[in-house]
């Protein structure tokens, strides 16, 4: 489990877990989510809520997964702009190290 800042000052957090983080690159809902200039703001926000409500929409049957996320994410009450930044952050880090990993999965499998 891990915990973002939602707020500036740190009084606000919201966790996000494994499966949250599963999802969001099952569905890679944050490509090409924040434009050139790398700013988050509310309307980068309302743009993947959109995304995330389409995708329901789509899927008739097992989406629990975007649901959860959803729930535990998204749509947190605490969620803004700047919690979404440290959702992308924590993403990156998240997405880097797994790709590490796997990278050094197969070579230890070998010995």
């Amino acid at each position: 489990m891990y915990s973002i800042q939602a707020n500036p000052k740190g009084t606000r957090s919201i966790q996000v877990s494994e499966a949250n983080l599963e999802t969001i690159r099952k569905y890679a809902l944050l490509q090409r989510l924040v434009d050139s200039t790398g700013y988050v703001d509310e309307a980068v926000l309302d743009k993947l809520r959109l995304n995330v409500r389409a995708l329901i929409a789509a899927h008739e049957g097992g989406c629990k997964d975007l649901l959860d996320l959803c729930i535990d994410v998204v749509y947190h009450n605490d969620m803004k702009a700047f919690g979404l930044a440290q959702l992308v952050r924590l993403y990156g880090e998240w997405a880097a190290a797994k790709d590490a990993q796997g990278q050094e999965d197969p070579a230890d499998a070998d010995r």
